[in-house]
């Protein structure tokens, strides 16, 4: 199998790319293999402010396109997003790690997302409001202004997509800033854009230490709205950089999705959906399946089967067809994923599959660890790996005595066929999305957030069009 890494690499600021030019440069990294594939040059604070006098002077021009024009341009690229998915998947499984399969399933998304904005664009409605003859009021919603899109590299290309294709539809500029670890998929997603007709300057591209980017961006009048995806401590630091400039935001941030498995459900089912979902993109999922609440009545054959399934999950490099799970994004997390299982053992907890670091690259065993008590960090902290913790429950209300009892509201799941406890379960969980029987909660035309600490806002559906919105009532008499 060949590794090969051609993809282009560059910024994309007023106009056109731009590459190294003394640029600061990042490396970029094969997470399977552990070495550096390519370099990605990184914007100088001359570049975000050309960034910046570019998405503001561009905002003019977008917000007055015909939204069936903006709408053709989505459509469009959402045909050469599919065309373009061997290519686009192979670069972001070299760069991010994810099997093939996935990668190029994230490029179809990506391009099922672009397709439902693209239909939205025409049904920006407001609404006319009763008034004596003669008299007009109306409700309009208009563009926000030009917006800051930060994505993480779990979902690089996917991520990117919601935040482009919801601001694109209603007609904001935008200033993207993907992550440094995976710029290639990134890259390609904008010049599909460009390709379909997008102007040049309406979406530009920004790499950088994201700190100082950040701090630039949210620092200028010219950006109204941020839009984030990422961990709890960089969004709240976000939050505060836009409150100076009462900046609208969107945070979808980190969660610890509890799994509720109760004594009815058809418990083999059950687990041949469970445990691929688990260690799908190497368990670094924000809505991933990691605290398993197993009713004590199935408990020990739960953990028994959810060991013997793990234990028939191959790693390796995501270009290998028999991959089924890839590697860690970078070299610290497999030292992190080891110090959190070392801390479960040590506080009684076993370990029933895997458990340890990989020979090579960044790799992290698929792994199960049963009887873990709450007092262990990963019960309280996500992992963000392929490390499934399991713990029995007795009752209903001792499951969502145990699903609730962390700050953290962003997805949670359970397995029952009584219909009286799935209406439960729905109303008692706090979370922002539940899936009861289904791991299938992101959809384009469903909202895709949290509640308390995982954030507030939405993307996908109509809730995430009105993020990108602002409202405007004209009385007329």
């Amino acid at each position: 199998m060949a590794y090969d890494y051609d993809a282009d690499l560059a910024l994309f600021i007023g106009s056109g790319w731009k590459v190294g030019e003394g640029r600061d440069l990042f490396p970029v990294v094969d997470p399977a293999r552990g070495e550096v594939i390519a370099e990605v040059p990184l914007a100088s604070p001359a570049d975000l402010d050309e960034a910046l006098a570019t998405a503001d002077r561009m905002f003019g021009l977008w917000r007055t396109t015909a939204p069936e024009q903006r709408a053709a341009v989505l459509r469009k690229a959402a045909a050469l997003l599919r065309e373009r998915a061997d290519t686009i998947g192979r670069t972001l499984t070299l760069e991010q790690g994810k099997p093939l399969a996935e990668a190029k399933g994230e490029v179809v998304s990506s391009a099922a997302f672009f397709d439902w904005c693209a239909e939205e664009a025409t049904r920006i409605y407001g609404r006319v409001l009763p008034r004596p003859s003669g008299q007009r009021a109306l409700v309009i919603k208009q563009p926000v202004g030009p917006v800051a899109a930060f994505s993480p590299w779990n979902f690089p290309l996917y991520l990117m997509a919601k935040k482009l294709g919801s601001a694109l539809a209603v007609g904001c500029s935008v200033i993207a800033k993907p992550p440094e670890e995976t710029p290639g998929c990134t890259g390609m997603l904008l010049r599909c854009l460009i390709d379909a007709g997008l102007p040049a300057g309406v979406v530009q591209l920004v790499h950088g230490v994201p700190d100082a980017v950040s701090r630039h961006l949210l620092g200028s009048e010219v950006i109204r709205k941020v839009s984030f995806t990422g961990s709890v401590p960089v969004g709240r630091h976000l939050m505060r950089l836009a409150a100076d400039g009462l900046k609208r935001t969107t945070m979808e941030l980190g969660g610890h999705a509890p799994v509720l498995v109760f004594d009815d459900c058809d418990l083999d089912k059950t687990l041949d959906m469970v445990v691929p979902q688990k260690f799908r993109n190497a368990g670094q999922v924000c809505v991933s399946p990691t605290r398993f609440y197993v009713q004590e009545g199935i408990y020990q054959r739960f953990i028994d089967g959810f060991a013997a399934r793990t234990a028939g999950v191959q790693t390796g490099h995501g270009l290998d067809a028999e991959t089924k799970m890839g590697p860690l994004a970078n070299v610290r997390r497999p030292d992190a994923i080891s110090a959190l299982v070392a801390d479960a053992e040590a506080k009684g907890a076993r370990v029933m599959a895997g458990g340890k670091r990989g020979n090579a690259g960044f790799f992290f065993q698929p792994t199960l660890l049963a009887d873990v008590p709450d007092s262990a960090d990963i019960m309280n902290n996500e992992p963000f790996g392929p490390v499934a913790v399991a713990a029995p429950f007795t009752t209903l209300e001792d499951a969502l005595t145990k699903a609730n009892r962390l700050p953290y509201g962003l997805a949670a799941f359970a397995f029952t066929e009584n219909m009286r406890q799935a209406n439960l379960l729905g109303d008692g969980i706090e979370s922002g999305m539940v899936g009861i029987n289904t791991f299938a909660i992101s959809a384009s035309d469903a909202p895709f957030g949290g509640v308390k600490h995982s954030g507030f806002g939405s993307e996908g559906g109509l809730e995430g069009l009105d993020s990108y919105l602002a409202v405007k009532a004209i009385h007329m008499a």
